[in-house]
């Protein structure tokens, strides 16, 4: 064989490589702690709360940073959690376990259980989908806790429940402050581009969520970010590849 045909069928690797891994999602890690653990080195870069932008150290919120207030949970209001910004109860509803359960999914007392609990046990894609590093972000536990599975929306007048905080919890909607919209946005995107068996929005949040990219434009702890995710993670997000231009992937 000639080296020139060996040059070719390199480049036809590479090529089909780069294709096969631009828009498959996670591939790499499979446990949601793991991720955790990943994403506490990444963020000792920029340890700042997604909702609240609030400081933290050691796992800890820094209140007065942000000028944060409990609302009635002091202790969760006292630890970083690390939140699914789509929230996993989105994407895990489409899997039969989550709402049927599993032959697998059995106490040891006999007792048969069903949701996230049985599908993160019996299903590889879901635990990869859950613990994708791109859908993960720092947050105060208790906000965590009141935002729950809520998806985005806008939400009439401006009652914070948490000092400062610029964020809104209402009516099982949520409504996150203008400086991070942006970053939620293109993070919905990631995921419908990544996983579309799993995830498809309809017409109405769409349009929020190009409203709220266009509003937000990206900025350069995002490009980082997403680089460094890459890196460890294998797969590139090409949502936020496009919109960096290239300048922290060289």
């Amino acid at each position: 064989m000639s080296f020139l045909n060996i040059f070719y069928i390199i480049l036809i690797t590479i090529f089909l490589f780069n294709n096969a891994s631009a828009n498959t999602g996670n591939i790499t890690i499979q446990h949601f702690y793991k991720s955790k653990q990943i994403l506490r080195e990444i963020h000792k870069e920029n340890p700042v709360t997604l909702y609240c932008q609030c400081k933290y150290d050691n796992n800890k919120p820094i209140w007065e940073s942000c000028g944060f207030a409990p609302k009635n949970n002091k202790k969760r209001a006292s630890r970083i959690e690390w939140e699914h910004v789509l929230p996993a109860s989105y994407f895990g509803t489409k899997f039969d376990s989550w709402n049927l359960g599993h032959p697998s999914c059995t106490s040891k007392k006999g007792k048969k259980y069903k949701g996230r609990k049985c599908t993160e046990k019996v299903n590889i894609k879901f635990r990869k989908m859950q613990a994708d590093l791109y859908n993960l972000q720092p947050v105060i536990g208790e906000v965590n806790l009141l935002r729950s599975n809520y998806q985005i929306a806008i939400i009439n007048g401006e009652n914070r429940e948490f000092g400062e905080c610029d964020i809104e919890i209402k009516n099982n909607k949520v409504e996150p402050n203008e400086k991070i919209r942006g970053d939620i946005a293109r993070t919905y995107m990631y995921m419908e581009l990544n996983y579309p068996k799993y995830i498809k929005f309809n017409n109405k949040l769409k349009t929020l969520i190009i409203k709220w990219d266009k509003e937000d434009p990206i900025d350069n702890w995002e490009c980082k970010r997403a680089k460094k995710i890459q890196t460890i993670q294998g797969n590139p997000n090409s949502i936020i590849l496009k919109r960096c231009n290239n300048k922290y992937y060289e």
